[in-house]
Order: C-alpha cells, then structure tokens, then sequence
C-alpha cells in the first residue's frame, strides 16, 4: 500500500512539474532573450540568445495597458513560440509598410491579450532602436479552418494572433484571437 501511494505522489509530482514547464520555460527564455536584445541594439546583428539557436530577437512588444512588454523572435515556428512572441515568416518586418503579424501562445505570453481593448496602444522598438506606435482598431475570434489573413495593405499594420479559448484545456483547437492594429499617425 505505501508503494502505491508513494507511486501516486510521484505521478502527481510529474503532472505538477510538466504544468509548470512551459510557463517557467518561457519566463528563463526571457531574460536569456533581453540580453541577446541588448546585443542587437548595440548593432552586433543576429544576436543569439543561446548557443544552438536558430532564431535571433527582430524587435520589442510593448502593450502598455496590460503593462507587459517581450522580445520577438524571427519566425513563428512551434519551438520559438515556446520562448517568446514570433513574428510570422512572410509578414512584414515591424514598422515597414504591409502587414506585421506576431504569434504567442494564449497560455504564457499572450495570454494578456484578453484584456486589451479598441484604442489601447501597441509600441514595437525595432533593432535599430526607432519605435513604431499602432492603435488596436479591433479584436476577433476567427476559425482558422475558414479563415485566412491578408497580409497586403498600403500602411504599416500590426496583427497579434493566439489560440482561443484563452482557457482552454486542450491545446490546438481552430479558433484563433485576432487583434488588428493600424500605426499612429
């Protein structure tokens, strides 16, 4: 009977360890990413935050109404999303003209997102240190199966995408969070 019991704490130990990793994952990734952005900024240029990496930081999030603020990775595949915010291969580079698009997941980064609002401000630092500033025109919840983002425009754009519902137990589901923000004028 110990034995038995002894077993179940170890396997309520490991589902409590692995409900806490990709959380405090991407809290350690964060910092390791604030110093390689220090390094872009001071113009070294594709700064890596650990040794093996593939990916380097493209710019700064700052949501000031949720007072939260990341560094973004290029490229928004599955691994860098476990780190931090990724700006999506295609889009346009923050600041240029065309649509920015940058992902997160609803469950560490981008989970503040639920409580932004039409009118809040959005401020994206590029590596050359000039800053961009957009004004979130609107919010949605959109079926990725249905749904496809379009990603031409005549303006500087900005588009932040996560998983919805934003509590969720699974993960995976099709409906995304869609916040669509212009640049300030």
């Amino acid at each position: 009977m110990k034995l038995l019991a002894l077993a179940g704490l170890a396997v309520s130990l490991a589902f409590t360890a692995a409900g806490f990793w990709i959380p405090a994952k991407a809290l350690v990734a964060q910092q390791l990413l604030e110093h390689a952005w220090a390094q872009e900024r001071a113009g070294s240029g594709d700064a890596k935050p650990w040794p093996w990496a593939d990916t380097s930081p493209i710019a700064r999030l700052e949501i000031p109404s949720v007072g939260r603020d990341w560094i973004v990775l290029s490229g928004a595949s599955g691994r860098n999303l476990a780190f931090a915010p990724s700006h999506m291969n295609g889009s346009a580079l923050p600041g240029e003209r065309g649509v920015t698009v940058i992902a997160g997941h609803r469950d560490t980064h981008f989970s503040v997102l639920a409580g932004v609002a039409t009118g809040d401000e959005i401020v994206l630092e590029r590596g050359d240190g000039s800053t961009v500033r957009y004004w979130i025109t609107g919010t949605e919840i959109v079926d990725s199966t249905h749904a496809a983002l379009k990603l031409d425009a005549d303006l500087p754009m900005l588009v932040l995408v996560t998983c919805y519902p934003f509590d969720a137990l699974t993960a995976g589901g099709p409906l995304r969070y869609v916040v669509t923000a212009v640049e300030a004028t």
